[in-house]
């Protein structure tokens, strides 16, 4: 996780996926997929900064530095923006399980983690297939942004017809 953490503080990461494979079976079963962009008009560096006249109206802001004076695309939020986008996202990955079809085998998971070509990768870390489900189905779930960061999601998934019963 601290590679990741380093990855995604250097502006490194644009992709991540979550894919779930049946132990039996080898297939992938659902992929989650979580396209990740960074504002190009910040430096890649994060501030945090207390805001408000009154210690108890304080609230942390999250921004992205300038360069060349342009506005940034996100904006400035706050750490409760965020947060609030974020659970937002979750209770719709949650709610997933609505639509989903039922696993009905063990499974495992892999993540994937898609960086530019310039980022250091550890020697212990190996490339993949990517995973990709034939005659799948995908839904578009919720999108967030941090001031720096805006990240995409969807889920893809084997459609239900298609499994062995």
């Amino acid at each position: 996780m601290s590679q990741m953490e380093s990855w995604l503080t250097d502006g490194d990461v644009q992709r991540l996926a979550l894919v779930v494979s049946g132990i039996d079976s080898g297939e992938t079963l659902e992929r989650w997929q979580f396209n990740v962009s960074v504002d190009n008009g910040t430096d890649g560096s994060v501030e945090i900064s207390r805001a408000g006249n009154d210690e108890n109206k304080s609230h942390n802001v999250i921004k992205g530095n300038i360069i060349d004076n342009k506005a940034t695309k996100m904006g400035k939020k706050t750490v409760k923006e965020v947060h609030d986008e974020i659970q937002a996202i979750i209770r719709q990955i949650t709610a997933s399980v609505t639509f989903l079809p039922l696993l009905n085998e063990p499974c495992s998971f892999d993540l994937l983690i898609y960086t530019n070509t310039s980022a250091v990768v550890p020697k212990k870390w190996a490339d993949s297939d990517p995973c990709y489900i034939m005659n799948s189905q995908e839904v578009k779930l919720r999108s967030f942004t941090t001031s720096f960061h805006k990240v995409d999601s969807m889920v893809t998934y084997k459609e239900k017809d298609e499994w062995e019963l």
